[in-house]
């Protein structure tokens, strides 16, 4: 017996600009020459990620960069620290640079600041791809916190500048800043916080409510993908993750039950389409 569910995408969920400008230069390269070097997951997405290796890319890690010489190498869309781009230079490595030219931005200012003799604080995820290229553009003296707690643990300077991972919340950001300065320390902050993933936290939370149950699909090593999760859950307690199709968990909808799906910017959309399809032949 079919449980005839009305099952909607988001139609502004899935890739933002930054990654779909990355994912279109690898596939362009991989169609010219069978084969494309990535440093680090093109992606947080295991199923795009299976998808682009049966294409021929090849993801490797830092630690291999050195290995490699008379190759081209993509840069994603989380950007790279200067010591990539001299290690590069001296393995005749051509990078193919698909950074997010919001993390190009944010990364100028931060180096900006640092040659300004400016101590820098930035919010953001400990070990995130994107935070340790902003980390780089500091010789790495840059404090990292991806929660104000831990700054109680570390030597903080009186005076500083505040940036952001751009893909951070924008409340949670004037929260802290607040914060800080309600703790008496002179703060200049930097709002870098891209808007394209930003507005969609709002956006998210008016798709989540009209709907009995949403599916959220995101891979797990999405930092992104966490946090939307949470908007929609905050507003629809029916919010279930999910990364790939087997995950369906059938028994958790009723019969014509209206059904949102929705995910991260980096979830492809074919894959949120396979989910609608899963949930339809119910």
């Amino acid at each position: 017996m079919s449980k005839n569910l009305q099952v909607t995408i988001d139609k502004d969920s899935g890739f933002c600009f930054g990654v779909v400008y990355a994912i279109d230069m690898a596939e362009e390269i991989l169609e010219e020459d069978g084969y494309l070097y990535c440093l680090g997951d093109i992606v947080h997405n295991d199923e795009e990620v299976a998808r682009l290796k049966a294409k021929g890319l090849r993801i490797i890690s830092h630690a291999e960069l050195p290995g490699l010489e008379n190759e081209k190498v993509l840069i994603r869309a989380h950007g790279e620290a200067p010591e990539t781009y001299k290690t590069a230079l001296e393995n005749n490595i051509t990078l193919i640079d698909a950074s997010c030219p919001v993390v190009l931005k944010l990364q100028n200012r931060i180096k900006t600041s640092f040659d300004d003799q400016e101590k820098i604080l930035i919010f953001g995820k400990h070990g995130h791809a994107e935070v340790i290229g902003l980390q780089g553009q500091t010789n790495n003296e840059a404090v990292v916190f991806q929660d104000i707690d831990e700054l109680d643990h570390v030597e903080v300077p009186s005076k500083f500048t505040l940036y952001s991972q751009t893909t951070k919340s924008v409340d949670r950001f004037y929260a802290i800043k607040d914060e800080l300065l309600r703790r008496g320390y002179e703060v200049k902050a930097n709002d870098t916080i891209c808007r394209q993933v930003s507005n969609r936290y709002e956006d998210l939370g008016n798709f989540a409510r009209q709907y009995d149950k949403v599916v959220f699909v995101s891979g797990k090593k999405s930092s992104n993908g966490k946090v939307l999760f949470d908007v929609c859950r905050q507003v629809n307690e029916h919010t279930y993750f999910i990364s790939d199709v087997q995950e369906i968990d059938a028994g958790l909808f009723g019969d014509h039950e209206t059904v949102g799906i929705c995910g991260a910017t980096s979830t492809p959309m074919w894959l949120m389409k396979k989910v609608k399809e899963r949930l339809e032949a119910l």
